[in-house]
């Protein structure tokens, strides 16, 4: 399966192709700790990508944005400036 999607910290997870259970998919996993994050599949809408995600929710922190700096993630609040044209 090709490279689905971009991570924003590449070094922080791995791939690898998953073909049990009857079905191919890409199983994403923690580098560092080696833990099962979810996977990644290529059946998802065609006009949004093609992908759809699966992605356990305890791999999840969901930090609100005005709280990003505070909680050590301030250099990704730029991720979420509105583009003007």
């Amino acid at each position: 399966m090709a490279e689905l999607h971009q991570t924003l910290e590449s070094d922080h997870v791995e791939e690898f192709s998953d073909r049990t259970h009857g079905m191919a998919r890409t199983e994403v996993r923690s580098a560092h700790g080696d833990s099962h994050l979810g996977h990644v599949f290529d059946d998802g809408p065609s006009d949004k990508g093609g992908l759809r995600y699966c992605i356990n929710s305890a791999s999840l922190r969901l930090i609100p944005l005005d709280e990003l700096e505070s909680e050590g993630y301030g250099e990704y609040a730029k991720l979420f400036e509105k583009e003007h044209d």
